[in-house]
């Protein structure tokens, strides 16, 4: 993976999933709604000053792509949601938004 590229397609691991179950409640708020399925599946990430994933998890009514960026270790700072999408479909490619 070159630096400021996605890396390729990953099967998600209990790390991602304890990344965007960091994160749920921040993404509940932000589209108004609770969900009780929250499960990653894939994803791809790209190395900046810090780490942005790029992930597909599937909730109770579909899948959503999510966008967290995880801070370098000393700045000492919890990964944040940076953007979302919505109304996607499990077969949809993770790219770059």
């Amino acid at each position: 993976m070159l630096c400021g590229g996605t890396g390729a397609v990953q099967p998600a691991t209990p790390k991602i999933q304890d990344l965007i179950d960091q994160i749920k409640s921040e993404f509940e708020a932000k589209v108004g709604t609770c969900t009780t399925k929250f499960e990653a599946i894939e994803y791809k990430q790209q190395v900046v000053a810090g780490i942005n994933y790029f992930i597909k998890v599937l909730i109770d009514n579909g899948c959503i792509h999510l966008k967290i960026f995880v801070p370098l270790p000393y700045e000492n700072k919890k990964p944040s949601l940076t953007s979302y999408q919505t109304d996607k479909a499990r077969h949809d490619e993770i790219c770059y938004f």
